[in-house]
């Protein structure tokens, strides 16, 4: 028998992927912040969608410099997320503190991450919705990857500091070209 979920407890049903590490940099500072409210919107150019709160660092450097970076990490940064999440770029150099090493962009001004298996070089390409909901669409201008990591541990926030590992994959016939 099912019951009522609370409203304030829905998003961690639907909760769209990988945590990331959000890179930005403004004013000769850059930040990193845990990002878990994202999804895909197109193939090609890849356009990537995501929720920053106005209140937070982030927010004005990415609404300043229309660029970011977002890092993909592992399950083996989930004490470095959880620690920049739990800190403001405001106040202290999340590289210095979490010791995370900053790798210059090829295309924008925000460093990737060495540590963490992807990061996607970003430029805002639509602020329509930042306004009423801090919505950017974000377009994937570079991406890099380590080959090497097949099936990455990535992190799953289901709030309150809880999270999935991503784990054991399943392939089944697909008609996706």
């Amino acid at each position: 028998m099912k019951t009522l979920l609370p409203l304030a407890d829905v998003y961690a049903l639907l909760e769209p992927g990988p945590v990331l590490l959000l890179g930005t940099a403004h004013d000769g500072r850059a930040n990193l912040m845990p990002l878990s409210w994202h999804c895909m919107l197109e193939f090609e150019p890849p356009l990537v969608g995501c929720v920053v709160s106005a209140a937070n660092f982030s927010f004005a450097a990415l609404e300043a410099t229309g660029e970011c970076v977002l890092n993909v990490p592992t399950v083996e940064l989930a004490e470095q997320v959880v620690g920049c999440g739990n800190c403001s770029g405001r106040e202290v150099d999340k590289f210095a503190r979490f010791a995370l090493t900053a790798v210059p962009s090829a295309q924008v001004a925000p460093p990737r991450l060495a540590e963490c298996f992807a990061s996607l070089e970003c430029r805002v390409a639509d602020r329509q919705l930042v306004g009423r909901y801090n919505f950017f669409i974000l377009e994937v201008l570079q991406a890099w990857h380590d080959p090497s990591v097949s099936a990455p541990r990535t992190l799953h926030h289901r709030g309150f500091g809880t999270f999935m590992v991503a784990g054991e994959e399943l392939t089944l016939p697909s008609a996706m070209c």
